[in-house]
């Protein structure tokens, strides 16, 4: 008898290593999706988020706020119609401010605005529309300077502006463009387009 040739080996042999390939190849994609973290929702396009900047995360009605010196007296002294918190920027929005800073004396510089915006470490206040600083000497005698827009730096006793600004003292009325006050001092600089009007005694 004569052996009969075996020609389903070769083919068995062939499914069984094409079975090992497909399988080996899922397998290196399982592992690859699994180290690379790839997942259907990085390829689509994912929605931009939008920061609301104006969104207030928390407010005050009829703030009242006082700051003391190390040595005890009192530094200044600030009241608000409303306070506003904007949660993206972390600046503070006053409603009419009005703040007494005493720099440790009786005689306080009273500033105040229709609007303020303060910074978020509380080191610079944006007064805006309607600026009034005034101050009473020991005479009685009162200074008064307006302006649109002003920028105070409390802890410094320092304001500054770059708008038309006018001062009323005694015995005369001096206006300029843009003004450094070093409050600590009660020292004015106007600094362009200086003019000024006294009373004759």
């Amino acid at each position: 008898m004569r052996p009969t040739p075996r020609t389903c080996e070769p083919i068995m042999l062939s499914k069984k290593i094409r079975n090992i390939l497909v399988f080996g190849c899922i397998a290196a994609l399982f592992a690859a999706v699994g180290y690379w973290n790839i997942s259907p929702e990085r390829f689509l396009d994912k929605p931009v988020v939008t920061v609301d900047e104006s969104a207030i995360d928390y407010y005050a009605l009829n703030a009242h706020s006082v700051q003391y010196l190390p040595d005890g007296k009192l530094q200044y002294e600030m009241t608000s119609d409303k306070v506003e918190h904007l949660k993206a920027s972390e600046v503070t929005l006053l409603t009419n401010p009005d703040l007494n800073m005493f720099r440790g004396t009786q005689f306080p510089w009273h500033v105040q605005s229709e609007r303020g915006e303060v910074n978020p470490d509380g080191t610079q206040v944006e007064l805006i529309d309607s600026v009034r600083i005034t101050r009473f000497d020991e005479k009685n005698r009162r200074t008064l300077i307006t302006t649109t827009r002003m920028t105070v730096f409390p802890q410094q006793q320092y304001a500054q502006t770059d708008q038309p600004v006018r001062i009323d003292g005694a015995g005369g009325v001096s206006t300029g463009n843009g003004m450094k006050a070093y409050l600590k001092e009660s020292r004015i600089h106007l600094l362009s387009n200086v003019r000024g009007q006294y009373e004759a005694r």
